[in-house]
């Protein structure tokens, strides 16, 4: 007590020790910070420091530590593991330093010996893969050595402990990795240690002296040590010498030697190599087992501690003499790394393990240091005995570059260290030398597999698949650690491959077929092609060519393979025009017309989804037809436009007045559809699930004019090429229209509804001579005005023929013309596409596509509606339509809609059916045309 302060110093249970000396040990950091800060009584001993480290069986005795215990006397460390405190599996080392003998013990424990080993497989987790399970035991291992080169650097005498008395091998290769990464980094340590107080050669080789390297091994009991019996016949020299024990050392130090030798570990001059080992002394012991009768060895044990007791209480020489002496007095045997001690009858077989040792300690606290060179010339090595003030300073300089990494002032060098180890990489990781070896070899192979039947130019799904072929073959002789790196590096090399010159265009064309060229740009506008570019510089092209008509279809002309839109349906059909029908008349559908300089495409945000468009059209289809005979219950008879449910509103309009008038008023479009955007422009075609407002650049439909209705010959067809024989006549619609008289006008419109029609398909002409339901001797005279109506259908050869049905050709042998009414398509969904009649010799079926649409209108008052929906594939697919639709086709007139080749949205283009899917999902809605009368008021 002190003032009002209390000290009380609290020793842990295990640090206290039975008899006069407590003794404990600590690691080597908590060591080296004490000894900087206190000043202790023993900073001025010259010290020896012993470094022991090795493997250990998975016994309950700890080997290593029990040595320990052994040299110095004294119960440092427990003989029996402890339980597993948890600890990290990390490399650690313990210091202890016995002030009576001037020796300073660093014992290393790594993941050699069991309680490591056990901490290191319980922090990994179950479900690590094996590369990282791999890099996890390097990892310790890198870390043991770097605990192994600060040792090799700070001790005069190293022991290295072994469970058994065979020599392990792989030690030779790690003390020339050791080796290696100590010339690395031998620079970096000198300018870690060059401010200490230790003599020049110190700081130039960085170590007191050349380490000597003793081994201690452990007999397991395959080899016995026999005692003194009858056949030594009381010659105990003898026995010695000819001791199978000593015979053991001996051959194994010629073993070692031999192999050191060989390697280069060992080499004549010692200051250069990393330890060295006496030429004319015992550097191999052999600690001889344990005896198999337990009361034998208790009563040695008692006996020997009683001699022990009654020489302590007489003698009162210490330090090493003492031990001397009492060896001498005693004639003890060697102590055990098992059970410390054991008894060979009573007397002392060769030497004991501290006497081992002492000789090699005795000359360096004599201060006559090792003098371990061989050759002609040996070379004197160096040798410094340092007192434990200055051993302190550089073993904890050393400490910080090479373990610890704490102190900022060595923060550089310690991360230059830590750069310096791939060079054990060689040395310690002979798994993964032999399985980047054996993966190495398995690429060429691999390589070979991808390459196999290649052409030249190829896809991404050929890549893939050959790829995956290659990596089967890379699995079936790629083993260990690399296998993961080297197949990474395999998915790279082909990859390398298909993109350096053998990647094909991944772009498809508007028929579904791939561009042949290898990866190319497009040239840009006003650029031109550019084959010695890289990448080249051109169009696309899938070699695929087919012939087409003209807008009209009065000529033909061979066309590539589009691959945009634009080129599908404008830009070809706009190179013909100039040549053909630049001159006829017809409807411009609105496109769109900038009001910048630079328009921008319009967004997809508020666009609806395909599925949703089609759907929303399905239902006003469904809807339409019962809600045109809801306004029309009495006539028995429809006519054509309220047989398809596109006539409702003119018929209505007409009955209340003004025709035209009203009709216009209930056509009106809204404020958007009047007013479309001049900033932003539709990118694709116009479909049903496009916002309102927008216009694209460039118009996919056409509408021309071939001339009057007269032009058109009933007898003789279509005067066209490419027609099949027979299939050029358009199919008439016949259409009634009906003159009054004034004096009955009012009695028709009470009875009519007040409108004038056309029958609908297939049903009885109302008030025609001979029908029934007539109106007797008052029924009026109805005229006839017939419109003909042709959907040709064009294939990829340029073969037309007209449609008379969804599966029927027009066939006409003789003249007059065809027969077959134009309700049959007029009523139905006309299909898209269709087998071709003219198929080729390959397997591969031919389709025709609806491409145009003929009507002739006659000189009658008619007025004919055009309004086309295109489903070009299965739903969810949006229906296309013109820019403007109901399109008023005026009397006395041959008009031709043409239809895109090809049908593209925001998403993607529809591309033509397979051979397998069915056709029926691709149509030309009904009700594509539809006639009301046009008789003025009177």
């Amino acid at each position: 007590m002190t003032g009002n302060v209390c000290v009380v110093v609290f020793i842990p249970p295990e640090f206290v020790m039975k008899g006069a000396n407590m003794s404990f040990a600590v690691s080597i950091g908590s060591l080296l910070r004490t000894e900087t800060q206190d000043d202790t009584t023993h900073r001025d001993d010259d010290i020896c420091v012993v470094g022991v480290f090795g493997k250990s069986n998975m016994q309950s005795a700890a080997a290593k530590e029990s040595l320990i215990n052994i040299l110095a006397d004294k119960h440092v460390f427990s003989l029996f593991s402890e339980a597993d405190d948890g600890g990290a599996p990390e490399s650690q080392i313990q210091a202890f330093y016995n002030q009576e003998s001037r020796v300073l013990y660093l014992l290393l424990s790594s993941v050699c010996d069991s309680r490591q080993l056990l901490r290191a497989c319980q922090s990994l987790s179950a479900g690590i893969v094996h590369s990282d399970a791999h890099d996890f035991w390097k990892g310790l291992e890198r870390q043991q050595c770097l605990h192994l080169l600060y040792m090799f650097s700070v001790c005069h005498v190293l022991l290295l402990v072994h469970p058994n008395q065979t020599f392990d091998v792989s030690y030779d290769r790690l003390f020339r990795a050791l080796d290696a990464l100590r010339q690395k980094v031998l620079p970096l340590i000198r300018a870690a240690i060059k401010d200490c107080p230790v003599s020049k050669e110190w700081k130039v080789n960085c170590r007191p002296c050349p380490p000597r390297l003793l081994f201690v091994f452990h007999m397991n009991g395959s080899l016995k040590v026999s005692g003194n019996g009858p056949d030594s016949a009381g010659n105990p020299d003898k026995a010695k010498k000819h001791s199978p024990r000593r015979r053991l050392q001996h051959a194994l130090e010629d073993q070692i030697y031999r192999i050191f030798r060989k390697s280069r570990v060992l080499t004549n001059q010692s200051s250069n190599c990393l330890f060295t080992v006496p030429a004319n002394q015992a550097f191999v012991y052999v600690i001889p087992t344990a005896d198999e009768d337990p009361v034998g060895v208790l009563l040695g044990q008692l006996r020997s501690n009683c001699t022990l007791y009654e020489q302590d209480s007489t003698m009162t020489v210490s330090g090493p003499r003492r031990y001397q002496q009492m060896r001498r007095s005693t004639r003890q045997v060697s102590f055990s790394g098992d059970s410390g001690t054991m008894l060979m009858g009573s007397q002392l077989l060769d030497c004991s393990l501290k006497e081992f040792l002492w000789q090699h300690i005795d000359l360096v606290l004599t201060k006559k240091g090792f003098d371990d060179s061989v050759g002609r010339n040996p070379q004197p090595s160096h040798f410094e005995l340092p007192s434990y003030s200055k051993w302190v300073q550089v073993a904890s300089r050393l400490h910080q570059v090479l373990i610890s990494n704490t102190e900022e002032e060595l923060a550089e060098l310690a991360t230059k260290v830590q750069g310096q180890l791939k060079v054990l990489e060689g040395f310690l990781e002979a798994d993964t030398k032999f399985s980047e070896n054996r993966c190495q070899k398995a690429l060429p192979l691999a390589h070979s597999a991808y390459q196999s039947n290649l052409p030249h130019n190829y896809t991404t799904t050929v890549h893939k698949n050959q790829l995956a072929q290659a990596l089967r073959v890379y699995s079936q002789h790629a083993r260990g650690v690399a296998f993961q790196r080297y197949a990474l590096q395999l998915h790279e090399d082909c990859y390398k491959f298909w993109s350096n010159g053998h990647q094909l265009c991944e772009e498809r064309s508007l028929t579904d077929q791939h561009c042949v060229h290898k990866f190319h740009l497009l040239p840009q506008s006003g650029e031109k092609p550019d084959m010695d570019h890289n990448p080249p510089i051109m169009n696309h092209n899938s070699r695929g060519r087919s012939t087409s008509s003209c807008n009209c279809g009065k000529k033909q002309a061979p066309r590539d393979d589009p691959f945009d839109i634009k080129a599908a349906n404008y830009d070809f059909y706009q190179i013909l025009e100039e040549k053909c029908c630049e001159k006829l008349e017809r409807i411009e559908f609105p496109v769109f017309q900038p009001s910048t300089p630079d328009p921008a495409p319009a967004t997809n945000q508020d666009q609806c989804h395909p599925c949703e468009a089609s759907g929303s059209g399905d239902a006003e289809r469904q809807k339409e037809p019962s809600t045109a005979q809801s306004h029309t219950p009495g006539e028995p008879s429809l006519s054509l436009a309220l047989s398809l449910g596109h006539s409702t509103d003119s018929l209505g309009a007409y009955e209340e007045g003004d025709g035209t008038e009203a009709q216009d008023q209930q056509k009106r479009p809204s404020l958007v559809d009047r007013q479309p955007s001049t900033v932003e422009y539709l990118p694709g075609m116009m479909h049903s699930g496009c916002p309102k407002g927008l216009l694209p650049k460039f118009s996919s439909w056409s509408l021309v004019k071939l001339g009057p209705a007269k032009s058109y010959n009933c007898h003789t067809g279509l005067e066209q090429p490419s027609f099949l024989p027979g299939s050029s006549f358009l199919l008439p619609w016949d259409i009634v229209i009906r003159s009054r008289s004034e004096e009955d006008a009012g009695l028709m419109d009470s009875l009519d509804g007040g409108t004038s029609s056309w029958p609908a398909p297939n049903k009885t002409l109302m008030g025609k001579r001979g029908s029934t339901g007539g109106l007797g001797r008052n029924r009026r005279r109805d005229d006839m005005a017939r419109v003909f109506v042709g959907f040709e259908y064009e294939d990829s050869r340029g073969r037309r023929f007209i449609s008379s049905g969804p599966d029927k050709i027009v066939k006409v042998l003789g003249p007059g013309g065809t027969k077959d009414p134009a309700t049959k398509v007029l009523n139905a969904d006309m299909p898209l596409y269709i087998p071709s009649p003219s198929q080729g010799r390959g397997l591969k079926p031919h389709f025709a596509q609806l491409l145009r649409l003929f009507v002739v209108v006659p000189d009658a008052p008619l007025e004919v509606t055009l309004n086309p929906q295109v489903q070009p594939g299965p739903p969810p697919c949006p229906l296309f339509h013109p820019e403007q639709t109901d399109i008023m086709l005026p009397p006395d007139s041959f008009w031709v809609l043409r239809f895109p080749y090809s049908y593209s949205t925001d998403h993607g283009p529809c591309y033509p059916p397979k051979e397998n899917q069915p056709l029926n999902n691709y149509k030309v809605l009904r009700g594509i045309l539809k006639a009301t009368t046009a008789i003025p008021p009177p």
